[in-house]
């Protein structure tokens, strides 16, 4: 994944009943954690975490 990417983010992460949908703003390698996504979601929230809990939009 990239910056400016299509994402959804898992409920596991945002703690919502669906999937949220929004736009890779950050990708970090984090020593500790791995990779690190952070997205802004269409409704402007920003969510971040590991790599897992994000999938590309086709």
């Amino acid at each position: 994944m990239k910056v400016g990417d299509k994402v959804k983010v898992s409920p596991d992460l945002t703690g919502l009943d669906n999937w949220l949908e929004g736009v890779v703003i950050d990708v970090e390698d984090n020593k500790f954690n791995g990779i690190v996504i952070s997205m802004k979601a269409d409704d402007g929230r920003i969510f971040f975490g590991q790599e897992r809990f994000f999938e590309p939009i086709k």
